[in-house]
C-alpha cells in the first residue's frame, strides 16, 4: 500500500472519528431548535388571544370541559373519581408523555450520550446545580413570609427547545462545544425538576395504589433484563402506572420517567447479524431482475418476504429506547409542549397594572430567572474550571460561557408547569398568584433570551468555528 493510501485512509478515519461522538448531539439539538419556534408561535397566540375581549371567554371556557375516555362505569381520565377536564388532561396526561420523552433522553444521554463520561459531564452538571440553587436562594429572599414562597421552585428551570432555539439562530457561530454544554445542562435541570416535583408536589399518599404502580414498575423492569423488546408491553403498563400514580397522590409525570428508565437500551440484533440479514435479503434480488423493477410496479410474493425480512431486521436492529425517542420527539416537540404553552400562557392583562410585574411574585421569579440563573450557571462553572476539576468548553472563552449562562434563564415550559402544581389549588387568591407567576415566567424569559442573544451575537467569532476535516 502507498504512502497516498495510507494518507487517505488516515484522514478519512480521522473524519469519521471526528462526527460519531457528537452525531446523537447534533440530532438532539436540532430536533429542540426547531420545536421551539413552534413554542414561540404558541405563547404569542394565547396571550393574544386570552387578551380579547370578544373571544377570550371560550379560550378560558374550553379548558374547564370534561374529558372522559369511558368503559362502562370505569373513566380512564379520572381523578378522584372525577373526569379531568381539558386543561389537567393536558398537564397530568400529555406531560406525562414530556416527562417519559425527558426520562428516555436522560437514559440515553448517561448511557452513550453526554452524560456517559463523568468528566465530560461535571462541568454542564456544577453549572446546573448553580443554576438551580441561586435562583431558589434569590426567589426565597423575595418572598419569605408571603403566601407565595411555596413557588421557590419556580425560577430553576432552563427551557431546552427555547434556549436551543436562541442558539439555532446564530447558526454555525456557535461552538458545538457550546451546545452541547447547554443541552446537557437542560436535562440536568430536568433531572432537578423531576426530583422537586416527586418531593413536594405530591398530595395525600394511597399506599396501596402506590404499592401497585410500584408492581408492575417491577414486572416492567423483569421484561427489560429478559429481553422484551415489545414497545407495547412497556406503553399498555406504563399507561397503567400512569393511572395509579394519578389516583395515587403522587404527580403522575413522575410515571412517565419511571417508565422511560424500565425500556431497553438494547436492541435485538446486533449490528453485524443485521448487515449479514440485510444482504441475504437483498441477494435474492438478481440482476436479471434490474429490468423489471426499474418502473413503478407491484411486487410479487417473494419480493414482499424479501424487503419484509429487511424491515423486520431494520426494526430489530434499534433499541426500543432509541426507536421510542426519536418517535416521540416529533409529537412532544411539535404538538404537546406547544399545546402546554397554548394552554398555560394565556395571561390575562386585562386590568393588570404594569407596575405589578415588577413587584410581588412576578419580581422574584423575573430576579430568579435573569440574576439568578445567570449568576449561578457562570459562578458554578468559573470555580470548576479554576478548580481545575473540568477544562473549557473547547473553542468558547469566558464571554461565550456568560452569554450562554444568560440563555439558561429561559425557564419557560417547566417553569410553568411548577407554577401551576404550586398555585392551581388555592382559589381565587391562587388563581391571581398563577397570572402574575405566569407574566414573571413569561417577562423573565423573554429578557434573558433577549440578552443572552444580543451578548452571543457580540461574542461569538464571525464565521463557522466548527469546520470538520474534509475528506479525501
Amino acid at each position: 500500500m502507498t504512502d497516498n493510501h495510507v494518507q487517505k485512509d488516515s484522514a478519512t478515519e480521522s473524519a469519521t472519528t471526528y462526527r460519531l461522538p457528537f452525531y446523537a448531539a447534533r440530532q438532539a439539538i436540532r430536533r429542540h431548535a426547531s420545536g421551539g419556534n413552534i413554542l414561540i408561535f404558541a405563547t404569542v397566540l394565547a396571550m393574544v388571544i386570552a387578551n380579547i375581549p370578544a373571544i377570550n371567554h371560550y379560550y378560558f371556557d374550553f379548558w374547564n370541559q370534561e374529558v372522559r375516555l369511558q368503559i362502562g362505569d370505569f373513566n380512564v381520565f379520572s381523578h378522584g373519581g372525577h373526569p379531568m377536564n381539558v386543561l389537567a388532561f393536558i398537564n397530568d396526561a400529555l406531560m406525562a408523555v414530556f416527562f417519559f420523552s425527558i426520562g428516555l433522553e436522560i437514559k440515553r444521554e448517561v448511557l452513550v450520550g453526554e452524560l456517559s463520561s463523568f468528566r465530560q459531564a461535571f462541568l454542564p452538571i456544577m453549572g446546573a446545580i448553580g443554576g438551580m440553587i441561586v435562583p431558589v436562594a434569590i426567589y426565597y429572599m423575595f418572598s419569605k413570609g408571603t403566601d407565595y414562597s411555596g413557588g421557590a421552585a419556580i425560577p430553576m428551570a432552563t427551557d431546552i427547545a427555547f434556549s436551543l432555539g436562541v442558539l439555532a439562530m446564530l447558526g454555525k457561530r456557535v461552538p458545538l462545544s457550546l451546545k452541547i454544554f447547554l443541552t446537557t445542562l437542560a436535562v440536568v435541570d430536568d433531572i432537578g425538576g423531576i426530583i422537586v416535583i416527586a418531593a413536594f408536589y405530591s398530595t395525600h399518599i394511597e399506599w396501596s395504589l402506590l404499592l401497585y404502580a410500584i408492581g408492575i414498575l417491577g414486572v416492567l423492569l423483569l421484561g427489560s433484563s429478559m429481553y422484551i423488546k415489545s414497545k407495547i408491553f412497556y406503553l399498555g403498563l406504563g399507561g397503567v402506572v400512569w393511572f395509579l400514580f394519578l389516583n395515587s397522590g403522587v404527580h403522575p409525570t413522575i410515571a412517565g420517567v419511571l417508565v422511560a428508565f424500565c425500556v431497553p437500551a438494547t436492541p435485538v440484533f446486533e449490528p453485524k447479524k443485521y448487515v449479514r440479514a440485510i444482504r441475504v435479503s437483498i441477494s435474492h434480488f438478481n440482476q436479471e431482475d434490474d429490468e423489471s423493477l426499474s418502473g413503478r410496479t407491484i411486487l410479487n410474493k417473494q419480493q414482499m418476504n424479501w424487503l419484509k425480512e429487511i424491515e423486520s431486521a431494520s426494526d430489530k436492529v434499534i433499541s426500543p429506547l432509541q426507536d421510542l425517542e426519536d418517535t416521540l420527539h416529533p409529537i412532544v416537540n411539535n404538538f404537546i409542549v406547544p399545546l402546554f404553552a397554548f394552554a398555560n400562557a394565556g395571561i390575562l392583562l386585562l386590568g393588570l397594572d404594569p407596575a405589578s410585574v415588577f413587584e410581588g411574585i412576578s419580581l422574584a421569579i423575573i430576579c430568579g430567572l435573569v440574576v439568578g440563573k445567570f449568576a449561578g450557571i457562570f459562578i458554578f462553572t468559573w470555580l470548576t474550571v479554576k478548580l481545575k476539576f473540568a477544562p473549557m468548553p473547547d473553542k468558547a472563552d469566558w464571554l461565550m460561557v456568560a452569554s450562554v449562562a444568560m440563555l439558561g434563564g429561559i425557564g419557560f415550559t417547566v417553569s410553568l408547569f411548577i407554577a401551576n402544581l404550586s398555585f392551581s389549588g388555592m382559589g381565587a387568591h391562587g388563581a391571581d398568584l398563577l397570572n402574575h407567576a405566569k407574566l414573571g415566567i413569561v417577562v423573565g424569559s423573554v429578557l434573558s433570551g433577549l440578552l443572552g442573544f444580543m451578548l452571543l451575537r457580540r461574542f461569538l467569532p464571525k464565521g463557522n468555528v466548527d469546520e470538520e476535516p474534509e475528506e479525501a
